[in-house]
């Protein structure tokens, strides 16, 4: 038996697990469509790469269902545990294809009305992608989770398994590499000085 999509709306993602694990389908429905969104962005950022953007959110989403029944209420947060097991699979992925040159990896689409506008924001998008692909894989995790996904410094430090100070300190010396790597480029970028 199933819910009404509109009375899930305002469900929170624990209990829309919960009663998926008894058997409502609206309630995975409303899940999905409230998080794979930011999942698919999450991991199109880790790896330069849309495809396998998809096939980590699909796996990771799979797994959160096998889950499901066992979840226990209380211990972590959907969203969380998600982004960890997503975190990982990227990892995994990342560490798999070491070698891969930058030129490889597939630019982000840019879908902009205004041509100008658009191929500055594409320029911009695709210097922050190049920089972040540089940094050390922890750095970029932290970045992206914190400034791109606005995921806090303790849900960061919950998906990292790692202290709140260890999240500060890689977000630190990565905000510091991307501004070394990017400080160069900033007239390119239209950036003005000042």
């Amino acid at each position: 038996m199933s819910m009404p999509l509109d009375d899930l709306a305002d469900v929170p993602d624990e209990t829309l697990l919960v009663l998926y694990a008894n058997g409502d389908a609206a309630a995975a429905r409303v899940l999905t469509l409230r998080l794979t969104p930011r999942l698919l962005s999450f991991a199109a950022r880790m790896l330069g790469d849309r495809a396998e953007a998809e096939d980590v959110t699909q796996e990771a989403m799979l797994r959160l269902w096998r889950v499901a029944a066992e979840w226990r209420r209380g211990e972590a947060q959907v969203s969380t545990w998600l982004y960890r097991v997503a975190s990982n699979l990227c990892t995994d992925r990342l560490r798999r294809r070491r070698g891969v040159a930058l030129d490889q990896i597939a630019e982000p689409e840019d879908d902009r009305p205004d041509a100008d506008e658009g191929l500055m924001e594409a320029d911009r998008a695709r210097a922050l992608e190049e920089a972040l692909a540089l940094l050390p894989e922890r750095q970029r995790q932290a970045v992206v989770l914190r400034h791109l996904e606005g995921l806090s410094n303790p849900e960061i430090a919950a998906v990292m398994e790692v202290g709140v100070e260890a999240v500060e300190s890689l977000l630190a010396r990565g905000k510091r590499m991307l501004a070394a790597r990017l400080a160069t480029r900033r007239e390119e970028l239209g950036y003005r000085h000042g």
